[in-house]
């Protein structure tokens, strides 16, 4: 074995053997931990890790660093014995107990995502992300392309390709919910977008397209993560597109992961406090880049984040921030992932704040705008809207509305496979739940557990 900073028990384990042949493979081809890392789009933190045994290899991992380091496929044959050990230990902190047979470590992927599925979103390495994010320098994970790899080119067509692609997917997401779509884009990653990222782009211009595409892919299925209850994988997911986009040199739209996802996602969480620092964080590091729409999304997330404190005040501030910069916004000018942020999703951002200072008459009022703006075929978000329409309704006591919107809500919410759906719905009759002898209540119920079991209090 050869030398390391620190010692390790090469046959305690088979993670300690993987490591430490890992950093012997490593050290041999002159490569250290930040170039391995860049070159296979994971975190030297993660190579460092993985090489002294505290952290599990994926299999993804595995394959990369077999083929960055040129290994033969000696690293990719000892994993199903790594998967294995994973299994028996349960290493993973939060994770169900594996089932019964099925350890040949030829894992599927939606099994290797299962094993991850209920980890617990971690709003402890936030910060660092952040810190990270904010101190880097554009563009300062990319690579220079010099010789194609054995996998071939990237050309325009590949691109444009999975361009069309996302934006299929993205629509798929809107109308159906993360829940149907989800094992369809994690299964595009796997393939067709790990082979681009393997291969070498014909140009430097097509290199930051792809890694920014790439971002886009693992923003919306860290999305997805999220609309199936699986926080601690969306976490994972948005912080490899906020390292992809940097990669991408794209300033501006890692300043968007990491407030409209990654903060956003903390707020799910009830963690309104590092979700505040990280759009505080997204501001600093690229509003004076942003084009007027993105600076309105980041400042919305923030007002969600002080609303959720109760600092009125202060969320006024940032959303009166929101909307002049949204009324200086031309679609023609603005990047094509944030057209989607109209008047109606900036008002229901404001519904949001409202509802959360306990303001249910001003909530209603842009609730009432937002749902005029939506598209029919946006089903998801007339549920989730919709549902909090009725709370709000329930919160001004008028329950004869809040019943009939309830109905509503979960009509649209029947149509999706969406946990964050199923849970306003489960807010809603816990909003309702001191009127529950009232015979619109009651029949609310009976109404839930007859169209969506799933949401039945």
């Amino acid at each position: 074995m050869g030398q390391t900073p620190r010692a390790l028990e090469a046959f305690a384990s088979q993670r300690h053997f993987f490591g430490a042949e890992l950093r012997r493979l490593r050290e041999a081809a002159q490569c250290s931990q930040a170039k391995l890392g860049a070159m296979i789009c994971f975190s030297a933190d993660l190579v460092r890790r993985v090489e002294t045994a505290d952290r599990f290899p994926s299999r993804k991992f595995t394959e990369a660093c077999d083929a960055a380091l040129s290994a033969g496929g000696a690293l990719t044959r000892m994993w199903p014995l790594i998967e294995e050990e994973r299994r028996r230990t349960r290493t993973i902190p939060g994770t169900a107990s594996p089932s019964a047979g099925g350890t040949s470590g030829h894992t599927k992927v939606g099994e290797r995502a299962e094993l991850v599925r209920r980890v617990a979103f971690q709003p402890g390495v936030l910060d660092r992300a952040a810190l990270e994010w904010v101190t880097a320098e554009a563009g300062s994970l990319t690579q220079r392309v010099d010789a194609p790899a054995r996998s071939g080119w990237v050309s325009e067509e590949n691109l444009q390709a999975a361009e069309i692609s996302l934006a299929m997917f993205r629509e798929l997401d809107h109308t159906f919910g993360g829940g149907r779509v989800h094992a369809q884009v994690q299964h595009y990653i796997e393939g067709e977008l790990n082979q681009l990222l393997a291969a070498s782009p014909a140009n430097e211009v097509v290199r930051v397209r792809l890694q920014g595409l790439a971002a886009g892919f693992f923003e919306l299925c860290g999305y997805q993560a999220v609309d199936t209850g699986a926080y601690g994988l969306a976490q994972r997911r948005y912080l490899r597109a906020l390292r992809l986009a940097q990669s991408a040199g794209d300033r501006v739209y890692g300043g968007y992961l990491l407030a409209v996802n990654i903060a956003h996602l903390s707020l799910h969480c009830n963690h309104p406090e590092p979700a505040l620092r990280m759009a505080l964080a997204a501001l600093t590091g690229s509003e004076t880049h942003a084009t007027p729409a993105v600076r309105a999304a980041l400042h919305a997330v923030a007002a969600r984040a002080q609303a959720r404190l109760g600092r009125e005040a202060a969320c006024a501030a940032h959303l009166d921030v929101a909307e002049r910069q949204l009324a200086r916004s031309r679609a023609g000018e603005e990047p094509p992932w944030i057209r989607y942020f109209t008047a109606a999703y900036l008002a229901d951002e404001l519904a949001h704040c409202f509802h959360d200072l306990g303001q249910p008459r001003q909530a209603q009022r842009h609730l009432g705008a937002a749902l005029a703006g939506l598209r029919p075929s946006h089903v998801r978000r007339l549920a989730i809207d919709t549902a909090l329409l009725a709370s709000s309704l329930a919160t001004a006591g008028r329950i004869d509305e809040a019943c009939a919107t309830a109905r509503t809500a979960v009509d649209h919410a029947a149509a999706t496979l969406s946990h964050r759906c199923v849970q306003r719905i489960v807010d809603v009759q816990v909003d309702l739940d001191p009127y529950r002898g009232e015979p619109e209540v009651q029949e609310l119920g009976e109404y839930v557990r007859h169209r969506l079991p799933s949401a039945v209090v």
